[in-house]
């Protein structure tokens, strides 16, 4: 086995597919399309990327995807909205590949690796930290945020909103009904083609929703393009009087439907019209694409636990090289804002 380093995606092997196939199965944010639109429409020029991987033969075993600033400390190549991270690992022998994975990060001029956001009950990221730590990396874990989600157990959608808040259930029947008989409205389902005017009146609701600017629109359409080629996009749009008024962009692949993007016009508000375009969505991949998990991705909101069961954390693993000899040509500054970002941390998540 070897330890390659590679500085663009073009430059993998093609044998690496055989890991973003297996990956994606877990998370849609393990999957090639999402790195490589986050290649082409997420990432600033001035981005180094350090693709490092194992390879046994020609193969490629594993691939920790990460990117490298200051040329010091490595980052994940991430997103803002990037909601799991992890190291794609495929073999049998796991024990000999992050030994020749981390000798070669070893060898690199690098002082720590910061890997987020990753899962509670991520194995390869735990065998990565163990081994880590045996070579003489400091590691430690921090908390990121919460997550919430609900496995569906083969419920119906009936069974699932009955298992809701009955206010959520109030809500939901008072506005609908006040809507349907105040104004006249449609919601509309694309996953495939006729994009464009989609993607139109999803940046109309937008804008004039309480996020004001979509900052990232390059990269949201570009991710909504490449998932209808694939059949994963759910974008949805509720039109009142043939007017966008509400947005919410899901994907669904492999059994599992994340909640990505959700949207709607401020004027409209008092039809609650995300709630109900939430509830049609959860219709559909409940009763039409059969998902056995709903995942909510990002942030502690309280309405979330209205619509989600369970809750999770997502952590942020930190490892240092305690060696003194690489530490000694170390730019103090930058290794300071590390430990500070870190103690900072620690003190914050008691």
């Amino acid at each position: 086995m070897k330890f390659v380093c590679y500085a663009g995606w073009s430059e993998l092997p093609a044998s690496v597919d055989h890991l973003f196939a297996s990956a994606e199965k877990e998370s849609l944010f393990f999957s090639r399309v999402w790195f490589e639109n986050l290649h082409r429409n997420g990432f600033s020029e001035d981005q180094t990327l350090l693709l490092a991987c194992v390879l046994d033969g020609e193969k490629v075993v594993a691939l920790l995807p990460l990117t490298r600033p200051d040329g010091e400390h490595a980052y994940p190549v991430k997103h803002l909205y990037t909601s799991l991270y992890t190291l794609l690992l495929d073999c049998n022998d796991h024990s000999q590949v992050l030994t020749c994975l981390v000798e070669g990060l070893k060898g690199l001029p690098l002082h720590s690796l910061q890997l987020e956001p990753v899962a509670d009950r991520d194995s390869s990221v735990h065998e990565l930290q163990q081994t880590m730590t045996s070579y003489g990396y400091s590691c430690h874990r921090y908390f990121s945020f919460y997550n919430w989600y609900h496995p569906t157990n083969g419920e119906s959608f009936s069974d699932y909103l009955a298992a809701r808040p009955s206010r959520v259930r109030n809500t939901l029947g008072r506005k609908q009904r006040k809507l349907k008989r105040e104004q006249d409205y449609r919601i509309e389902l694309f996953t495939e083609g006729h994009l464009e005017q989609a993607l139109a009146d999803y940046r109309t609701v937008y804008n004039a929703s309480w996020k004001a600017n979509e900052v990232f629109e390059p990269f949201v359409e570009g991710l909504a393009k490449t998932l209808s080629e694939s059949g994963w996009l759910r974008l949805a749009i509720l039109y009142i009087n043939n007017s966008p008024a509400a947005a919410q962009f899901w994907f669904v692949a492999h059994g599992k439907a994340s909640i990505f993007k959700l949207v709607y016009d401020e004027a409209w508000k008092r039809y609650s019209p995300g709630t109900i375009l939430l509830a049609y969505l959860m219709e559909q991949v409940i009763d039409r694409d059969k998902v056995d998990d709903i995942d909510f991705l990002t942030g502690n909101d309280a309405y979330k636990q209205d619509w989600m069961s369970q809750r999770r954390q997502r952590w942020r693993l930190s490892c240092i090289d305690n060696n003194p000899q690489k530490n000694r040509g170390m730019n103090p500054f930058s290794t300071l804002r590390v430990k500070l970002k870190s103690l900072k941390e620690k003190v914050y998540n008691r």
